[in-house]
């Protein structure tokens, strides 16, 4: 259970909630057309999120498979933001 994964951790459960609501709000964001620096955002938070947790699981001493997971979802991370359309890229010829 996930809970239980977030206690051994030295998460409060509180956490989860909060953690699960803004990965589904970065989820929308990224899925909606349009609003390219809101995307950037979102990808930044998962990848805030999930090297965290790779982090909080090496500093835990968890084995290999508990990090193999966050570590997936990382890399699918930076997989998603390097392939992403071109309408979907911040343009940054006006700064």
């Amino acid at each position: 259970m996930a809970s239980t994964g977030a206690v051994q951790l030295g998460y409060p459960l509180y956490f989860l909630n909060l953690l699960g609501i803004w990965k589904i709000l970065g989820v929308i964001t990224v899925l909606i057309p349009k609003f390219p620096l809101l995307k950037e955002w979102a990808y930044a938070g998962f990848f805030i999120a999930m090297s965290g947790a790779i982090f909080s699981q090496l500093s835990s001493g968890n084995p290999l498979q508990k990090i193999l997971p966050s570590l997936l979802l990382l890399i699918l991370t930076l997989v998603s933001w390097y392939f992403r359309p071109a309408d979907r890229k911040v343009n940054l010829t006006y700064l």
